[in-house]
């Protein structure tokens, strides 16, 4: 059974989802956040298809211990950086059904420092 945290997270990403829709020139930078991981991409909605991701799994992010606050931000950044190198400057933010709070809050500041507008 699933708790009722996720229950609510599930419903509230419902109700974003249905307003929030990503295309080729503004895609949807889509948030997932695990226990201990931060995950992002880029994705454009119309054709189906991831154009970028990020994830702290990376070799270049994991490296150095860091809490998971920075860890996020860092994500943000090279998520940003390699929006805006291929040409990508306005996204939507979709948070995925979890508070723009903490990780999240921070892996958004660090795409915005990057060049990101949303």
């Amino acid at each position: 059974m699933e708790s009722r945290k996720v229950l609510r997270r599930k419903s509230i990403r419902k109700r974003i989802r249905r307003i929030v829709t990503g295309t080729s020139t503004r895609p949807r930078l889509s948030v997932f956040r695990s226990n201990k991981q931060i995950y992002a991409q880029l994705i454009d909605d119309e054709a189906g298809k991831t154009l970028i991701a990020a994830s702290s799994r990376e070799n270049e992010i994991a490296e150095g211990s860091k809490t998971k606050i920075e860890e996020a931000s860092v994500v943000g950044k090279v998520l940003g950086e390699r929006a805006v190198a291929a040409g990508l400057t306005d996204v939507i933010f979709d948070r995925g059904g979890y508070l723009y709070h903490g990780r999240v809050k921070s892996l958004a500041e660090g795409a915005r420092n990057a060049g990101l507008k949303f």
